[in-house]
């Protein structure tokens, strides 16, 4: 019995290599597609975990949020705002760490209560900026009164408060203090985990 031992001509031949250089081009291209995807979401927006209790009830431990690193370059920052910052005395994560979608691990989340050139005070469990007390219907309990404290804020100040002012190291801790708007990362946008708690975050104006 003669084995007859098929062969593909060299239009076969051709063909299927065509189809393979077509394969690896085609993923190669989704590849970096992707990439670009994944670099841009990031150079745009952060994601950050939510540690502790000091945004309580706006916020809650455990929480996952997206942040907007572009809204300030498209407006100013807003009284009411609640924002992500690098503390004082922590170094802000690279560049490179960012685009990869690093957060920094002692990131702080918090409202801005003061604008550059206000007068902030804080006394007997109330909070007032410019001689006007602020109705602060967001925070989860009156303050208990500690000393009274001022600031009068430069003109790259932001004054930063917890909504749960009596678990929160915020700027009236000397070691924080008022914030640059050079350390703020962003606007917080949306909670995204759990599922239940997703939603878009809306920031109070004051009347």
């Amino acid at each position: 019995m003669i084995e007859v031992q098929e062969t593909q001509t060299p239009q076969e031949e051709t063909q299927v290599q065509s189809q393979v250089k077509s394969f690896l081009r085609e993923t190669l291209e989704t590849l970096v597609l992707t990439a670009i995807i994944f670099f841009a979401v990031n150079f745009m927006t952060g994601r950050f975990k939510i540690y502790g209790a000091s945004m309580d009830n706006s916020f809650q431990d455990g929480q996952y949020i997206i942040v907007s690193r572009l809204a300030y370059l498209l407006s100013k920052p807003q009284r009411g705002d609640v924002i992500v910052f690098v503390p004082p005395g922590h170094p802000e994560a690279t560049f490179l760490e960012r685009l990869a979608g690093i957060p920094g691990e002692t990131d702080f989340i918090k409202r801005i209560i003061g604008l550059p050139g206000d007068t902030v005070v804080v006394s007997k469990g109330t909070v007032s900026v410019d001689g006007v007390v602020l109705n602060e219907p967001y925070i989860k309990e009156p303050m208990r009164p500690y000393q009274d404290q001022t600031w009068t804020l430069g003109p790259d100040q932001y004054f930063m408060l917890g909504d749960n002012r009596n678990f929160s190291k915020d700027s009236r801790d000397p070691s924080v203090g008022p914030i640059s708007l050079g350390r703020m990362i962003g606007k917080v946008w949306v909670v995204y985990w759990p599922l239940p708690d997703w939603k878009l975050v809306s920031h109070y104006r004051y009347p």
